[in-house]
């Protein structure tokens, strides 16, 4: 059955993948986004791949009358939470700045849809809630270390939160996404990871460097206790992460004997370096790609990657393409873009 499904941060990179999965699945979708990392052309784009268009208001979600007037305007029957300030660095810099949005972002959230009555919430959560775990690969028993940044810590607050909430017999179904690093660009072309400013993530300060927009990568230190020196990721195509988000929103509509709070890892179950990264992307793309180790980034950690089966068995759900796919795609989109007037996506 189709649901109007509204998406926080919609014409962001994951959520405007996760938009036209959400089309292909047949429901419909409204974003609301304050375009503080996207533009607004990405729903042209969103339009051109999905035949359709979402609904659009741009809106800040601390704005909390703003955000009921969105509910009240188009009846929302289910929400994919994606809006948050997401750079490990920032929040190094800014933690103040990170608590109030992200935090308060899905306070407000869950106020309106408690309004509303709308009682199906897929939550953008994140790998950092496991800080630098003891054992690999983590699972969704893996306790939470202490968060290393101030974003890890908003996304460990955060599902504190719907766990707390979900407790208090209201009814919400929720279910928390842990993302590993989505990386990639839909088939199209069309949209992709492209933030404002200088990238925060290695992908798409890869492609810059590969197109000569930037002098060099920087890897962020060679000094950590892994194979080649690099910290290692597990890196997911954004494609099957915006597919995992459409699996948990109909677990979340259908499945009555689910829990009222979930949570899943969602990643490929395998780690790679920075430097298996950059080596793959020259494979993949046949540009060379000069870089510069540089000092470790504070918030880093050493390395993590996932055990997904929980994921796979319960959202029946599995991450499908692999890292060339995803540098590749990556690699297609700067290509495409290259001849654009500022960032689309």
């Amino acid at each position: 059955m189709s649901k109007r499904v509204l998406l926080t941060g919609g014409t962001g990179y994951i959520g405007s993948h996760t938009a036209v999965e959400l089309f292909a699945a047949g429901h419909d979708v409204v974003i609301a986004d304050d375009l503080s990392n996207s533009s607004v052309t990405v729903l042209d784009r969103i339009s051109e791949i999905s035949g359709r268009r979402p609904d659009f208001v741009k809106l800040d979600l601390r704005d909390l009358n703003g955000l009921k007037q969105v509910f009240r305007r188009f009846d929302i029957d289910a929400a994919i939470h994606f809006a948050a300030r997401k750079s490990v660095g920032e929040s190094v810099e800014q933690p103040l700045l990170y608590y109030d949005v992200n935090v308060n972002s899905l306070l407000n959230l869950l106020v309106a849809m408690a309004e509303f009555k709308v009682d199906t919430l897929v939550f953008s959560s994140s790998c950092t809630v496991y800080g630098q775990p003891d054992v690999l690969p983590v699972s969704e028993s893996t306790p939470f270390q202490p968060a290393s940044s101030p974003y890890g810590n908003t996304k460990q607050i955060c599902e504190h939160i719907l766990r707390d909430y979900s407790l208090t017999g209201v009814g919400l179904k929720a279910i928390s996404l842990r993302y590993f690093n989505p990386v990639g660009a839909h088939e199209s072309a069309l949209i992709g990871e492209l933030p404002l400013g200088v990238p925060n993530n290695l992908v798409p300060f890869i492609t810059q460097t590969a197109a000569g927009l930037r002098e060099r990568l920087q890897v962020f230190g060679d000094d950590y206790d892994t194979a080649d020196g690099t910290a290692i990721r597990d890196y997911i195509h954004v494609v099957d992460l915006a597919r995992a988000h459409v699996s948990a929103l109909q677990r979340s509509l259908h499945h009555p004997n689910a829990a009222n709070y979930e949570y899943f890892n969602v990643g490929t179950g395998s780690g790679t370096s920075v430097m298996e990264v950059i080596k793959a992307f020259e494979a993949a793309a046949g540009v060379p790609l000069p870089y510069k180790i540089v000092g470790r980034r504070a918030g880093d950690i050493e390395q993590i990657y996932a055990d997904t089966s929980t994921a796979n068995a319960e959202l029946d759900w599995r991450a499908e393409k692999t890292l060339a796919d995803m540098l590749s795609s990556a690699w297609q989109w700067q290509q495409h873009i290259a001849a654009q007037d500022g960032p689309v996506g």
